[in-house]
């Protein structure tokens, strides 16, 4: 790839005609000043990234050397918890504190409610996300398993209709009760509510109603094929559902390069300036999708009231570990990522906040940092974005952050890590996978951990959960910052989601991932039923279990599985590891709905690997298993992964020799020694293989004399 200078950066010709045509036009940034700043800022906080990485390694080669010299004695777990308060892999608790982040939107700070993560190489996921803040509750009761029986094939059922409708009616029955009598016998008009000041708008016949800060839209059509056989011409009951959305630059996509990173950034561009578009065929129809426009309602008082058509948008940069070939230093060396991340979504989003205010009514710019670890490295990101609004002319803590708790010693310090971004923090969200495989190998050498299945029901996890909510709300985060919890993982099991992810507001989240559009809708009832800011109270009240529990570590203390359980759990790890792999590798694609070993469509992204892969690492490492049982295991499993992809016409069956299949088996026998256990260094190491190898082959096809 060609390649420029930049104020002694060597940027790849893509990446700088993208700023210099695109996105800089408008920003009222000149290039030069904006390079020469960029460069500055590398200079800066290049060498501080790279020796907090080096303390991550020094912590995890002192842990390491504790446990083998406690091999084979029970964990006393006082003298544990005493030697990391002595490395410093525990930090002292800060004193009591509420952080002060201003000019949050009422979506992060006030109102509970679903959010999506989308991958950003995706135009349509992106769009789709982007206008989820809006949902059909009929569409999404008729044509999932939410609502039983399941949904018949064939044309519409006029039996499943009536029921949905039933279904939806008594929902508001308890979101938006009538003065007297149920909405099934609501005949038209404006109702008369048990508490009128839930009626805030109206469009014709149809009604805006609102319910612990939600808005539900009544559509009222007697033209309608479902409105003419209601009593009140009662179309669709549309619910707000998805107030949030993350467009994700780390998990859940596969970007190696250049290209890459100017196709995410130019996606995001799009996002910020509202112009983004997809043509995509389907059903022999070419649709186009764009952002969905503003709503508009007249209030009771005759005033205009205007609703966003589209969920506030927060960007996930990655973390600090990876580098980019996008950007090399004037060392020569990769530049870090998460620094180039950091400068070029906020750049983009100027176009939001200095000009549109499309995204942020409050001017805000949001930021997920995943991965960090610990204060320190939350400190070093606060001040990171001090650069960056320094560099782009914009207010002080004008970018907002939201920390990813999903490192064992960020739940460790958590009230710590918070103090450290205290200015501008407006998120915390848990997340099991990548916590899970931290856990993992932080502690691989102290033994055999117990089945993934078992993790879940861990002393660890439940103090985790536990005390990210408590912890957040003893920190002022409730009313002011978004308090979150992780992904249901099957978007076709929306029954079980349904009577499951209920628990998330009732523990005090304002808010919980979601897998698609339609589960938000499912999802948002659950803010309905439940006033999550009116429990916080409670919930405050009692105090967040010890951190002895939280590091408590999962082994499987003296277990005897059988030989059945244990190729159980290697097909289990195995397949999951493959499945997503072969996406990844060969198609590039970070994040899908996956089949498991029991042929359930997953939603999968980079930490469900770096479980997988860091389990069996450790497993290998203790005698649970042999290589060989594990060699055996992937060869079985890629048969396996080869017969559910059968009917995908691109994809690359698993053989031995195929760089999926390479990939998968790296990061179980290397994975002992992967930094923190990530699978990112591989990955990409190996999907810039197969990208080379397309362009070769492409070369190789095209005739003589052409061009």
């Amino acid at each position: 790839m060609t390649t420029v200078d930049r104020a002694g950066l060597t940027v790849a010709s893509p990446l700088a005609a993208f700023v210099e045509e695109q996105v800089l036009p408008g920003t009222g940034i000149a290039a030069d000043a904006f390079w020469r700043g960029t460069a500055a800022l590398f200079a800066r906080f290049a060498p501080e990234n790279a020796a907090l990485l080096a303390r991550r390694d020094a912590l995890q080669t002192a842990i390491n050397a504790w446990h083998d010299e406690h091999t084979g004695q029970p964990i006393d777990q006082a003298a544990y918890v005493g030697f990391l308060r002595e490395i410093g892999y525990l930090v002292d608790e800060p004193a009591p504190f509420t952080i002060d982040t201003t000019g949050v939107d009422p979506e992060v700070a006030t109102i509970a409610g679903p959010q999506l993560v989308v991958p950003v190489l995706n135009r349509r996921f992106v769009l789709n996300a982007a206008n989820a803040r809006w949902g059909s509750l009929y569409d999404a009761l008729y044509g999932t398993d939410a609502l039983a029986p399941p949904l018949p094939p064939g044309p519409y059922d006029a039996d499943r209709g009536a029921a949905v409708v039933a279904r939806a009616k008594a929902f508001l029955d308890e979101a938006v009760p009538l003065a007297t009598g149920r909405w099934a016998d609501w005949t038209g008009g404006r109702p008369s509510l048990r508490d009128p000041s839930q009626l805030v708008g109206t469009r014709g016949e149809s009604l805006l109603l609102r319910h612990h800060g939600l808005h539900i839209e009544l559509i009222v059509d007697r033209d309608h094929p479902i409105g003419r056989t209601d009593p009140a011409g009662l179309a669709d009951v549309i619910l707000e559902s998805a107030l949030t959305t993350i467009i994700d630059f780390e998990d859940s996509v596969a970007a190696v390069d250049a290209d890459d990173k100017v196709a995410g950034y130019a996606n995001w561009l799009g996002l910020m300036k509202g112009d983004l578009v997809e043509t995509f065929d389907k059903n022999d129809r070419s649709l186009t999708r764009r952002l969905a426009e503003d709503r508009a309602w007249t209030t009771p008082d005759g005033d205009r009231l205007t609703l966003s058509g589209r969920s506030l948008l927060f960007v996930r940069n990655v973390g600090h570990l990876m580098t980019t070939p996008a950007v090399r230093l004037p060392d020569g060396g990769e530049a870090p990522e998460g620094i180039l991340d950091a400068v070029m979504t906020s750049l983009i989003a100027l176009h939001d906040v200095k000009v549109a205010r499309r995204n942020s009514a409050a001017g805000s710019v949001y930021i997920v940092k995943p991965k960090m670890h610990g204060p320190d490295e939350c400190a070093f990101t606060d001040r990171l974005f001090d650069a960056v609004e320094d560099l782009l002319g914009l207010p002080c803590h004008t970018i907002k952050i939201g920390v990813m708790d999903e490192e064992r010693r960020t739940s460790a310090n958590l009230a710590a890590c918070i103090h450290a971004v205290r200015h501008r923090i407006a998120f915390i969200n848990t997340g099991f996978l990548d916590r899970t495989g931290d856990e993992i190998h932080t502690s691989m050498r102290a033994g055999p951990m117990v089945r993934k299945a078992d993790m879940k029901v861990s002393a660890w996890i439940g103090a985790y959960e536990d005390r990210n909510v408590r912890i957040g709300l003893a920190c002022g985060l409730g009313g002011r910052a978004q308090i979150g919890k992780g992904m249901w993982a099957a978007p076709d099991l929306m029954a079980a989601m349904v009577a499951q992810k209920a628990a998330h507001p009732r523990a005090g989240a304002t808010t919980a991932w979601v897998p698609s559009p339609t589960a938000a809708t499912l999802h948002a009832m659950h803010y309905h039923a439940h006033d999550v800011f009116a429990g916080h109270a409670t919930i405050a009240a009692t105090p967040a279990p010890a951190v002895e529990t939280l590091l408590t570590i999962p082994l499987a203390g003296g277990t005897n599985w059988s030989a059945e359980e244990v190729a159980r759990e290697l097909d289990n790890n195995a397949q999951g590891l493959l499945g997503y792999v072969a996406r990844w590798i060969d198609a590039g694609v970070g994040c899908s709905k996956v089949p498991d070993i029991d042929d359930i469509g997953l939603m999968e992204d980079r930490a469900t690997l770096r479980i997988s892969s860091q389990h069996l690492a450790n497993w290998l490492m203790h005698g649970v298993c042999s290589a060989a049982e594990v060699d055996a295991a992937l060869t079985r499993m890629a048969a396996v992964v080869d017969g559910q992809n059968a009917g995908d016409p691109e994809y690359r069956p698993l053989t031995p020799d195929s760089l999926a299949f390479q990939a998968a088996r790296a990061l179980v026998f290397e994975g002992a020694k992967q930094p923190n256990g990530y699978t990112e260094p591989l990955l990409h190491a190996f999907r810039a293989r197969a990208k080379a190898a397309a362009v070769r082959s492409s070369e190789a096809r095209v005739p003589a004399g052409c061009s």
